[in-house]
């Protein structure tokens, strides 16, 4: 249904050449000593994964939504945090590409692009997750600048990040008062929590964002006043196709770890994969990925035709591609027995990493709400 081509199976190989050799053998040093490669997301820019699918004009790869989820899964096989923080900051360029003005993409997206500088999304907030309409962060108008004040919260990048896409209230009117924008890391006023210490995505750091009275030049908002929470959905119906098909990355990792262990461990005098019961398991986690990735893919190209279904298409396959990654490496934990326990064999990260893509840009349970009211109010 969705062949790759020969240009896509190109870019595979090529994505998949880097993640080998420039990620994979580091990642579980990064995830113990909580690193973030910036000098290796630079590497990643270099080869245009910066701006996946952002216009050349301005330095983007040019590519689409399907390119994509190719992009991702392989850079996931290496290391689902780095990953999914690379699927944030394109998250982010493309808001920018795709909302700014022409100035405000030809100063700020080349440099994204290419990850010299890196980007953050900042939509929730400690008492704002699922409920996003809610948000308190406040912008006031002051002349040609607004007044910020508020508190974002599990900020991916915080700190180390160059600009800061922030959704904040312009007006008292629900969703239709939220406004975005782009902040500066030297902006007078921001400020950072320390960082989290969290299960998983250690390779990345995770921060509270504090504006106080933090001055931001009107000429640095995206849209309109009050086309914030347009903006921020829009930008997530592609991050929830990303983090699933992080999640699929991880997954067939997993699952390749466990075909490896099972074919080299023997117990009971043969090899493992002589038990017929360990081997159905690792046909359903392969059947199970095979599924998703073929949702994800459907989902992508609805994204890229603008296709009317595409909210609640990118909704069940976010759902669906995050559950499975997850169910695979945990399943694949379980096929390594006490083994899998171990940080050495790099099974237990994977699944640290990959429980929280069930949660993030969306809760699967909030999945499950946009599918069942589509459906309700049909």
């Amino acid at each position: 249904m969705y062949q790759i081509t020969e240009d896509q199976r190109a870019l595979v190989d090529a994505v998949r050449d880097f993640a080998t050799e420039r990620i994979a053998p580091h990642a579980l040093d990064w995830d113990a000593e909580k690193h973030f490669p910036v000098d290796v997301l630079a590497e990643a820019g270099e080869l245009g994964l910066g701006g996946i699918y952002v216009g050349e004009e301005h330095g983007g790869a040019g590519l689409d939504r399907k390119d994509a989820v190719l992009i991702f899964e392989e850079l996931a096989k290496a290391d689902p945090a780095l990953s999914a923080y690379i699927s944030i900051h394109n998250m982010v360029v493309w808001m920018i590409d795709s909302f700014g003005t022409d100035e405000q993409r030809a100063r700020w997206v080349p440099d994204l692009a290419t990850m010299q500088h890196l980007g953050s999304y900042c939509l929730t907030e400690p008492g704002a997750g699922s409920d996003a309409a809610s948000l308190t962060t406040r912008a006031v108008r002051d002349g040609d600048d607004y007044v910020l004040n508020g508190v974002k919260q599990f900020i991916s990048g915080a700190g180390t990040s160059e600009y800061y896409v922030v959704m904040c209230r312009t007006a008292d009117t629900g969703s239709k008062g939220i406004s975005t924008l782009v902040v500066h890391k030297d902006t007078p006023g921001l400020s950072f929590g320390p960082n989290e210490k969290k299960m998983g995505w250690n390779t990345q750091p995770t921060r509270q964002v504090i504006f106080e009275d933090a001055r931001v030049p009107v000429a640095h908002r995206l849209g309109e006043e009050g086309d914030g929470f347009h903006i921020a959905m829009k930008g997530l119906n592609g991050g929830r196709i990303n983090i699933g098909a992080c999640s699929l990355g991880g997954g067939q990792a997993a699952l390749e770890k466990a075909t490896a262990y099972l074919k080299e461990r023997t117990a009971f005098g043969a090899p493992l994969t002589t038990k017929q019961s360990l081997v159905f398991d690792l046909a359903d986690m392969a059947t199970d990925l095979e599924a998703a990735r073929t949702f994800l893919m459907r989902a992508a190209d609805a994204l890229d035709r603008k296709d009317p279904d595409t909210v609640r298409l990118c909704a069940m396959a976010k759902k669906v591609a995050t559950d499975t990654g997850f169910d695979a490496a945990n399943k694949a934990l379980q096929l390594h027995g006490g083994y899998g326990y171990l940080h050495e064999y790099g099974v237990e990260k994977i699944v640290r990493d990959l429980r929280v893509h069930q949660i993030l840009e969306g809760s699967n349970e909030i999945m499950r709400l946009i599918v069942g009211r589509m459906l309700v109010d049909a």
